[in-house]
C-alpha cells in the first residue's frame, strides 16, 4: 500500500480528517479529534494503527512487519512496515478496526453525528 493508496482509504472513513499536528511530517488521520492512523510523509515505513490490547500482540506474533506502536502506547498501537507483503486488504481491515475502536470510545453525542 503506497502512500497515497492509504490517504485515500483512510479519508473514505466517514467523518475523517488529516492533519500534521505534531510537526510537518507526521501525518494524522483522525475522526472527531481522536486519531486512528498516522505515517510518517517523508521516509513512510511505517503505518501506525491503534488495536485492542491483546489484538495487538496476537498481531505482533503472527506478522513480523507488526511491530509494537513506534512513538505510540505500545499497548494500545501496532506499527505496520509500509514496505510489507500483507495484503492492502489486510491493512485496510486493521485501519478500519482502529477507526471503529476509536468511533467506539467517543462520546454517544459524536457518535450519532457519524450515523
Amino acid at each position: 500500500m503506497n502512500i497515497e493508496e492509504l490517504r485515500n482509504f483512510c479519508m473514505s472513513l466517514k467523518g475523517a480528517e488529516e492533519k500534521l499536528p505534531f510537526d510537518d511530517k507526521t501525518l494524522v488521520f483522525s475522526v472527531k479529534g481522536k486519531m486512528f492512523c498516522a505515517t510518517d510523509l517523508e521516509d513512510y515505513e511505517l503505518i501506525n494503527v491503534k488495536c485492542k490490547p491483546e489484538e495487538a500482540i496476537v498481531l505482533r506474533e503472527q506478522y513480523a512487519d507488526v511491530l509494537p506502536g513506534y512513538y505510540m502506547n505500545k499497548n494500545h498501537w501496532n506499527s505496520i512496515k509500509a514496505s510489507t507483503s500483507i495484503p492492502d486488504k489486510l491493512i485496510c481491515e486493521w485501519i478500519r478496526g482502529s477507526y471503529n475502536l476509536v468511533v467506539a470510545g467517543l462520546p454517544k453525542k459524536l457518535q450519532r453525528e457519524l450515523e
